[in-house]
């Protein structure tokens, strides 16, 4: 029964609707809020009742209601897309009209800029439009994977299949994301510390020893004399060295964003010591899960590589999956063009390839983006226990160095007392 009334809804023009704000509770006690659009205040809890919410607050929503978004927030984030992902797969599986799914879901959401989103993707859905046709409107909130597959899924009928896996396919995205960046804050973090304490030794504390020493009237021995060089240098240029620091990093995220800056650091990056293997691990398995879950809703192997391309992260893992969809076009197997580019291990072009030979590619692919999900998470693990001793050493050793350097005039001066 409910079909038709979308329908119907759909094909009639909207009459003298508007936004309700409304709070109820469920049969636990829990209290929800949210937003709908509807009629009047009886058709707000005519369908709070029927998804089995009992109403407590209803009211037409105001001009004081309005939405503030402050610069900085109110931006889409992973974690929201996922919920989206993840709910919206679980209600059109139960059987709820797609339109009535968008109401509830954003009606229901406290980030303000994914509620008009929502919504606006809901009205032109109304309007006719395909879901997927309703989402390439908001490129930067759903790319074009998550677009790719929902059109696989409208048109195969298995929307909440795809949605299952695309919410599958983003939570392990996620996870992988958090290990890098784990990896990545911890050694920043300990340096930026170690060159907080070490301009503060040079620039304030040392100026104060010098002063000192120069009263004593005597030769400093040469650790002391070398730091105190060193003090008057950075205090000298400690200008310089500011502008020079932010001179190099604008140089480089301007050459990072040019189309030839970006292929050379990209290709660097990959072959940088130690994080350059944790880029690479990272780099096959986002390669083997997105191009798996793609061959796996049933997207053709060529749309499959190119969406795989543009959501690579990398320019020189995109130039290698462009390189082998040319050679696909041309009538080649997978495997072989794979090998050539020299981006991917061997052990996992030839995995490929088995799978490729059996039929379940899409099965073998997601077997290896499982193995090096692990793989990644290993060597994480492995990098932080290496250089967090080392970065504690070095950090310590400037500290160290530091006072033994000033304190070895007051030594020499006790010593001479005696």
């Amino acid at each position: 029964m409910a079909a038709p009334a979308v329908q119907q809804k759909a094909a009639a023009p909207k009459k003298n609707t508007a936004q309700f704000l409304w709070e109820a509770k469920t049969k636990g006690g829990e209290t929800k809020k949210g937003e709908m659009e509807a009629m009047d205040v009886e058709a707000v809890n005519a369908r709070l009742k029927s998804l089995g919410l009992n109403p407590t607050k209803v009211r037409k929503k105001g001009a004081l209601d309005g939405e503030i978004s402050l610069p900085g927030m109110g931006g889409v984030t992973g974690k929201d897309i996922l919920i989206f992902t993840r709910q919206f797969a679980t209600m059109i599986d139960a059987g709820l009209p797609l339109v009535q799914c968008l109401d509830i879901l954003a009606s229901q959401m406290d980030n303000p800029a994914f509620k008009k989103v929502v919504f606006a993707i809901k009205g032109k859905v109304e309007q006719g439009s395909t879901f997927a046709d309703a989402l390439k409107d908001h490129p930067k909130v759903f790319d074009e994977l998550y677009i790719q597959l929902c059109a696989a899924g409208e048109v195969g009928g298995i929307l909440d299949t795809i949605l299952n896996r695309l919410a599958a396919y983003r939570e392990k995205s996620e996870k992988l994301k958090r290990k890098v960046k784990g990896a990545m804050t911890y050694p920043v973090i300990v340096i930026l510390v170690a060159i907080g304490v070490t301009a503060l030794l040079l620039l304030k504390v040392t100026p104060v020893f010098a002063k000192m020493f120069a009263d004593f009237g005597q030769k400093l021995p040469a650790p002391t004399q070398m730091v105190v060089d060193i003090s008057e240098i950075a205090q000298a240029y400690y200008l310089h060295a500011i502008i020079t620091i932010t001179v190099v990093v604008v140089s480089f995220n301007y050459s990072y964003r040019q189309p030839k800056g970006r292929k050379f650091w990209d290709r660097a990056f990959l072959s940088a010591p130690l994080f350059g293997t944790v880029l690479r691990k990272v780099a096959v398995a986002r390669f083997t899960r997105t191009l798996g879950t793609m061959i796996s809703s049933g997207v053709p192997i060529l749309d499959a590589l190119d969406v795989t391309a543009k959501t690579a992260g990398n320019r020189t893992v995109e130039e290698a999956i462009y390189y082998v969809r040319g050679k696909i076009s041309e009538g080649k197997n997978i495997a072989g063009p794979l090998l050539e580019t020299k981006v991917f291990p061997s052990m996992v072009v030839q995995m490929i390839g088995v799978g490729e030979a059996t039929g379940a590619m899409d099965t073998m692919l997601n077997k290896i983006a499982d193995f090096y999900d692990d793989e990644v998470d290993t060597a994480v693990s492995a990098l932080t226990a290496m250089i967090e001793p080392l970065l504690m050493v070095f950090l310590g050793g400037v500290v160290g160095g530091f006072l033994i350097a000033m304190y070895l005039p007051i030594f020499s001066i006790a010593g001479a007392i005696k």
